[in-house]
């Protein structure tokens, strides 16, 4: 039964991926080198604290998937966590602008997840990064086919 558990949160995790992989490569296709040039990418690094686990994964399962879903200038919302330490996340974040960042700090359901993990959260790290190569961006996930 566990197998099939395991199994199963691996073919949900590889459906999210895929969906992920989807919407970049479409993004990537009809945006202009420019455009790419202004993406705002971060790496946002959140260590819970224990006793809260499960609850913050499930909000932050659902932020992550309402983003994707009804904001156009969010291109990635990837959650993840350490295998050793489940209580380390990281979160690749990137938008398609900074104006579309702005924009999502405004959204009901960002506004539920912090609101609601703001206990939870033992330490936050928010790391702006720069992209080396965008161009690639869209060679990286034909990959995955």
């Amino acid at each position: 039964m566990q197998k099939y558990i395991i199994e199963l949160s691996q073919k949900k995790v590889q459906i999210v991926f895929l969906f992920l992989i989807s919407f970049a490569m479409i993004f990537s296709t009809h945006t202009s080198s420019a455009q790419q040039k202004d993406m705002m990418i971060r790496i946002a690094e959140i260590e819970i604290f224990p006793e809260s686990l499960e609850e913050y994964k499930a909000i932050l399962k659902e932020e992550s998937g309402a983003s994707l879903k009804l904001e156009a200038g969010v291109v990635s919302i990837f959650p993840m966590f350490q295998k050793e330490n489940p209580t380390l996340i990281k979160i690749l974040e990137i938008y398609a602008n900074r104006e579309a960042y702005e924009a999502h700090l405004k959204t009901p359901h960002f506004l539920h997840y912090k609101t609601s993990t703001l206990k939870m959260v033992k330490s936050l790290k928010l790391i702006e990064m720069n992209a080396l190569d965008l161009e690639a961006l869209p060679a990286i996930f034909l990959k995955m086919k």
